[in-house]
């Protein structure tokens, strides 16, 4: 690609990033709450980060680790497929990725924490 159209995509993903990050789900609202402005662990997540063809939920950057919150769609073929398409794109760049269910989020969010929490601290 060139420099034109290598600036384009950027900018597109931003503007796609800024518009996730003020349409947050309940869920990733309630995680976020968490994780912010270093509040948990003092990591430092980012929310809804452009990385190549994807954005990743949240990201700590420190530990390359990306969490990611999955609704019902993701459990359809197609949806899926993308899934794992993605996942092995941000593995190769080095990530780490943690998937769970708006539901855990709802239901058990004290142990999707404690499950973070063992990844931060993983060497």
């Amino acid at each position: 690609m060139t420099g034109t159209h290598n600036k384009k995509y950027f900018d597109c993903a931003l503007n796609n990033a800024k518009k996730l990050r003020s349409d947050m789900t309940i869920f990733e609202r309630k995680l976020w709450t968490r994780l912010r402005a270093k509040r948990f662990m003092n990591a430092k997540f980012k929310r809804q980060v452009p990385i190549g063809l994807y954005i990743a939920d949240f990201v700590c950057k420190d530990k390359k680790l990306i969490i990611e919150l999955d609704g019902s769609g993701h459990l359809e073929a197609s949806q899926h497929e993308h899934d794992v398409n993605r996942d092995s794109y941000l593995k190769s760049q080095g990530y780490e990725i943690l998937r769970f269910y708006n539901n855990d989020i709802e239901n058990n969010l004290e142990e999707v924490l404690e499950i973070i929490r063992q990844k931060i601290l993983a060497p």
